[in-house]
């Protein structure tokens, strides 16, 4: 029996070990933790349970049969998160550059398949040169089974990849799948041909950071959702966001005990719209007030800054926010826009996460490039998604909503649960100029008849009166009172039921 342990021993030492002290080391020089490493930062002290250990690749060709390391590549099991069970799956650069062959899939499959079978959140660590050239089809066929689980998980249980490291060829359509997308700066990369063929093909001479780097993917394709300087940041941003979400489609989000009153007063809201319409205010500075104590996880932070998107609790409960960002393009929606609102949209409808919607819009984005690039069907995308959602949803108009953007920005049209307007909210077609100019097109020429038009459009739209005499709002409130308005909707609104018409499923305007 002796014998027998201590083979056990030494094969388990061995797979700890992933491709030995020097490989190890050249991924420390390159300021990376190893697969084993980031798990032990990633979940609760002493609760990683790991699979599939002695697991070898049955390759036998190009020499590859001489080199096997138990594992193949990645390390795979459940563990704990504040407590809350998660599968991960880590793949470890240290053998065969984590390059993914039939096992290596295979080993994924299996914590994914159980992930989906009990209801549990799947974090992949992605750190890949990726397929294993030696294997053929057999490395091609096992990315499938992994995109096969990715897409079949989609909405059924949270999907977080982290790209901690290379991610290239047909490994980028897993992470593109799944729900949140973190890249490190520096020492990750994202894109389907790499550097030297792009050079080839296009006699582009770009680096890999150029191409597909964390800033390339936040701020520019929108690829990514955030990243971060350095592993440690990454996974303990994720600890962080893992707090917000159920482990499944079945659960309710976690709540916790509010640290401070749903009531709590907000005198500063009183001040924060300027008497000039035209003027820009810091959407961030009103979720700061109306969220518990003042924090929040925002989603694509870099990435179409005209709108916010992020997670939050009010009263304990956790909430997706929505929210037109005055500073930038004065919160007009355009497509990237429209794109990151509308799929953020639809996580926190699949995942019964209420969505809280403020509202400062002055219309779509005009312009020859907008409508180019199908502005109309990517607006029709956030649309889509308001519509659709069963979730609890609150809006507040802050100021402006003007045009189709109203409609789309979770309007009571759109079966808004409780919509709320502060006493500065300008409800119209569009602004009172341009209004005026239309409207009273014999006068446009003569100044001073303009501006007594203008003004009259001004006194008609130019508050939120009209619309909440028709039932489109549900009160007008004070904008210090925000916070305890919306956690009370909150409360009000925990036990909706909503159910949209039986299908297979909608044909969403991709």
């Amino acid at each position: 029996m002796q014998t027998i342990l201590d083979e056990l021993e030494h094969r388990r030492a061995r797979a700890r070990k992933g491709g030995g002290e020097a490989r190890i080391a050249k991924q420390h020089e390159k300021h990376k933790l190893t697969a084993r490493e980031r798990i032990e930062l990633l979940v609760d002290d002493g609760s990683f349970e790991e699979w599939d250990m002695f697991v070898e690749h049955r390759c036998h060709d190009f020499g590859i049969e001489n080199t096997k390391v138990p594992g193949d590549g990645v390390v795979t099991g459940f563990g704990k998160i504040a407590g809350r069970p998660v599968f991960i799956y880590s793949q470890d650069f240290t053998v065969l550059g984590g390059s993914l062959s039939e096992t290596h899939a295979a080993k994924i499959c299996k914590v994914m398949d159980q992930a989906m079978k009990i209801g549990v959140p799947v974090i992949g660590l992605n750190d890949s040169g990726g397929a294993r050239i030696q294997e053929g089809v057999a490395s091609l066929g096992g990315y499938a089974e992994v995109f096969q689980r990715n897409v079949l998980a989609s909405g059924v249980v949270p999907q977080i990849s982290l790209v901690m490291g290379p991610c290239a060829g047909g490994a980028v359509y897993s992470p593109a799948i799944t729900d949140f997308v973190f890249m490190v700066e520096g020492s990750s990369y994202m894109f389907v041909t790499g550097p030297d063929v792009v050079k080839t093909v296009t006699h582009e001479d770009l680096t890999a950071e150029q191409l597909g780097g964390a800033s390339q993917h936040t701020k520019t394709s929108g690829v990514a959702h955030g990243s971060f300087k350095n592993d440690v940041e990454m996974l303990m941003q994720t600890r962080k966001l893992m707090s917000y979400l159920p482990l499944s489609n079945r659960d309710m989000p976690p709540l916790t005990e509010s640290a401070e009153p749903a009531d709590r007063p907000s005198p500063a809201l009183d001040q924060i719209i300027p008497d000039n319409p035209n003027m820009p205010y810091d959407m961030k500075q009103v979720i700061a007030e109306i969220v518990d104590e003042q924090d929040y996880f925002e989603i694509h932070s870099q990435f179409a800054a005209n709108i916010i998107c992020c997670l939050a609790r009010i009263d304990g409960r956790p909430v997706g926010i929505v929210a037109n960002q005055p500073l930038v393009l004065a919160g007009c929606l355009d497509i990237n826009a429209s794109r990151k609102a509308a799929r953020f949209v639809r996580f926190c409808d699949a995942f019964n996460i209420p969505i809280v919607t403020l509202v400062d819009v002055p219309g779509f984005m005009p312009g020859m490039t907008q409508e180019a690039g199908g502005i109309i069907n990517h607006g029709a995308k956030l649309l889509f998604a308001y519509a659709e959602a069963t979730v609890p949803k609150i809006t507040l108009i802050t100021r402006k909503a003007y045009g189709g953007a109203y409609d789309v920005m979770a309007s009571k049209h759109l079966r808004g649960d409780v919509n709320y307007a502060w006493p500065s909210a300008e409800i119209a077609v569009m602004g009172p100029d341009g209004a005026a100019r239309i409207i009273f097109r014999e006068t446009a020429s003569d100044p001073e008849k303009l501006a007594k038009a203008t003004e009259e459009y001004r006194e008609k739209f130019a508050n939120p009166f009209v619309a909440a005499s028709r039932g489109y709002l549900d009160d007008i409130i004070m904008p210090r009172n925000s916070r305890r308005r919306i956690a009370r909707a909150l409360e009000m609104l925990k036990d909706k039921e909503l159910i949209n018409p039986p299908r297979k499923h909608d044909n969403l305007p991709l």
